[in-house]
């Protein structure tokens, strides 16, 4: 996506690491990894929390890939030749169709914050890598009126445009049969929007935590 103007705000060590996981899991979805950031990924370090044990588990799966092997696995699991196994749109969760009215409601929420279609972009705007690009240009002040998008906004857009169905999605990645090093994918997904969901959940009106 790009945005109508750029927005500035100072933002905070806690939500940049927020952005870097919108980033990850958008790029993931949107196309396969090229043989670069497997490597990368393969780097990663978990821990002992839900999401740290993803993140390793996703490692493990990122150093065991090959790159051409991964490039398929996102075309059958994603993509499909007419649909892939998961169908990553809201309007197909939240309707069982394609271009429904949840289509229509994020191009409302992006007309709001000026936030205009990339040009090149074949995607629809309610497939979940945008959505999640959009939440990552939310963090970091891109998008929005005034100075950057406080937390009022974002748990705004993620509750009308992400909570109700991405869950689910994740959990169907994960299942999918061709799903090797994208159900790693799919519990990264999984257990980064819990952490989301439990801290949008103390926000209040004002966007105070």
């Amino acid at each position: 996506m790009s945005n109508i103007g750029t927005a500035q705000q100072s933002i905070g060590e806690e939500d940049v690491l927020r952005a870097r996981f919108y980033t990850l899991l958008s790029n993931l979805l949107l196309a396969p990894p090229p043989a670069g950031v497997l490597a990368d990924l393969g780097g990663l370090t978990g821990d002992d929390t839900p999401l740290g044990q993803a993140l390793g588990d996703l490692a493990a799966a990122a150093r065991e890939a090959d790159a051409d092997a991964v490039s398929e696995e996102h075309l059958a699991v994603l993509v499909g030749i007419t649909r892939g196994e998961v169908v990553p749109y809201a309007s197909h969760y939240l309707t069982g169709f394609l271009h429904e009215k949840p289509l229509a409601e994020v191009r409302e929420s992006l007309r709001a914050l000026g936030v205009e279609r990339a040009p090149g972009q074949a995607e629809p705007e309610d497939h979940i890598g945008i959505l999640f690009d959009v939440m990552r240009g939310l963090i970091l002040g891109e998008f929005g009126a005034a100075a950057g998008a406080g937390l009022a906004e974002q748990k705004a857009f993620f509750t009308r445009h992400i909570a109700p169905w991405a869950d689910t999605l994740f959990r169907d990645i994960e299942a999918a049969r061709s799903a090797r090093f994208y159900r790693a994918v799919g519990a990264v997904g999984r257990a980064f929007l819990d952490i989301e969901r439990e801290s949008f959940a103390m926000v209040g009106e004002k966007g105070e935590g």
